[in-house]
């Protein structure tokens, strides 16, 4: 069954370069693996410091293989201290 991705990345203030940067980064990345069929990176329009990731792959398998891969263990370690909340990823199904 395919997994839908949506993560979430409000950067501290004064660190929205930064974060945009290490996003398009994983993005370029992540297209290339196998069982990652889309991913695209957002900026929210009403707030500059809000980003997202969806990506959309195979199953779910190929979602964990990812997460274990070191160019995105790299990525949650360099956002993670960029942002003013807790790591945001929710993982979903398709429902219509």
């Amino acid at each position: 069954m395919e997994l839908f991705i949506f993560g979430r990345f409000h950067a501290s203030p004064g660190k929205e370069r930064a974060v945009e940067e290490a996003v398009t980064a994983v993005v370029g990345s992540t297209r290339a693996e196998a069982g990652c069929l889309r991913i695209h990176a957002f900026r929210s329009t009403r707030d500059a410091r809000l980003f997202y990731i969806h990506s959309r792959w195979a199953d779910e398998d190929a979602f964990e293989r990812h997460a274990a891969l070191p160019h995105t263990v790299r990525f949650i370690e360099r956002v993670e201290p960029l942002i003013d909340h807790p790591l945001d990823v929710t993982r979903t199904t398709l429902i219509g």
